[in-house]
């Protein structure tokens, strides 16, 4: 629980280099993970080559730390490898459909989630990379990904050159429901979301950004509704083309 509650996201890596074994151990912790029906659908692509993080880079909308890292973990919703076990087993496969996909994914986040606790267990450093969903298609390219697969995280990793303090999260009560859900009055979305607003990070985000809110700085910049429904249309189109809808 010590571990679990500072974690920090980490941007800015040193050029050690990470050991084979230590990473073999790491993945190996996250297969522990829970995942359904002890079907494992998941993979993980391990990126340490410059040319072809060179190449992903672009599809990570060439975040620094996307190229700095040393290592680059690409976690893969897999249906395929299950698959060709049971075609090979006479028996028939019905995993072409947006469930197995959303399943297969639970799968691939809760690995993905062992493997950043393990690796900072080990004192290294990780970061989310969101940008792997944005760009499903042009990933699976670079990394030959076939059908009924899904790229659906990134995980920049490497030994910390940075230290970060803790972000703002919202209070416990605000994220708790006991027994059924309890809808937020006004009132209580202003006491939950006061510090995150009231910190001179986000008053500042605010005038670099020249809106009038917090909010308004997720809405009209940071995740905005025509972005939202290009990088929706994308991604659809890209789950039809692997074989997991329509």
């Amino acid at each position: 629980m010590e571990l679990l509650n500072k974690h920090v996201t980490i941007r800015k890596f040193k050029e050690n280099a990470i050991e084979d074994e230590l990473l073999k151990s790491i993945i190996y912790s996250g297969t522990r993970a829970s995942t359904t029906g002890n079907m494992q659908l998941y993979s993980v692509v391990l990126t340490k080559d410059k040319t072809q993080k060179e190449k992903l880079a672009p599809f990570h909308f060439n975040q620094p730390v996307a190229k700095q890292a040393p290592v680059l973990l690409t976690f893969i919703a897999d249906f395929n490898r299950f698959v060709k076990w049971c075609e090979y087993r006479d028996a028939q496969p019905g995993y072409n459909n947006f469930l197995s996909f959303f399943t297969a994914a639970i799968d691939a986040l809760l690995f993905a989630q062992n493997v950043c606790i393990a690796a900072e267990n080990k004192g290294l450093g990780i970061c989310y990379l969101g940008t792997t969903t944005y760009n499903a298609q042009e990933i699976s390219e670079v990394l030959e990904l076939p059908k009924l697969t899904f790229p659906v995280t990134t995980v920049a990793l490497g030994y910390p050159d940075e230290q970060p303090g803790l972000t703002d999260r919202i209070p416990l009560e605000g994220i708790l429901h006991n027994e059924k859900y309890e809808d937020y009055p006004k009132e209580m979305i202003d006491e939950l979301y006061s510090f995150k607003e009231n910190l001179e990070t986000s008053i500042q985000f605010i005038k670099e950004n020249k809106k009038e809110t917090l909010a308004q700085v997720f809405t009209d910049i940071r995740y905005k509704k025509a972005d939202n429904e290009f990088f929706s249309e994308k991604m659809l189109g890209f789950l039809k083309l692997q074989g997991f809808w329509g």
